[in-house]
């Protein structure tokens, strides 16, 4: 019964520890204003580096995923629906966006968008 009890207040901590450094949005885009960069430099940068980006809609992937490109290359982007549906993001538009490097262990490093505007 302490094994247990004790194994579920370390998972709960280690929970409350993760949460606690997470960065807000209004750090992410205060970091993202040092940041602008292209596709190709992203995949240099740390988890978690606020970035701008600008470029285009290629595609739209499924659920909040689209694949973005600029000039250097291409990146999955990841952007809630509450921001994409008002906006109609669809292939070809023109876009500045501001988001969170996200890398992973067993997938290609995407961007976690924050805040996206059509540009021309």
């Amino acid at each position: 019964m302490k094994t247990i009890m004790a194994t579920t207040l370390a998972g709960l901590a280690l929970l409350v520890h993760s949460h606690a450094f997470a960065k807000s949005d209004q750090a992410i885009q205060q970091e993202a204003t040092q940041h602008a960069v292209t596709v190709a430099q992203i995949k240099t940068l740390a988890d978690e580096t606020g970035v701008t980006l600008a470029g285009h809609i290629v595609r739209h992937i499924s659920g909040d995923d689209f694949e973005f490109k600029d000039a250097s290359g291409s990146i999955v982007i990841e952007v809630d629906d509450d921001l994409w549906k008002p906006m109609q993001l669809k292939a070809g538009d023109k876009v500045r966006l501001i988001g969170e490097v996200d890398t992973h262990r067993r997938k290609p490093t995407d961007i976690e968008v924050i805040s996206i505007e059509k540009i021309q």
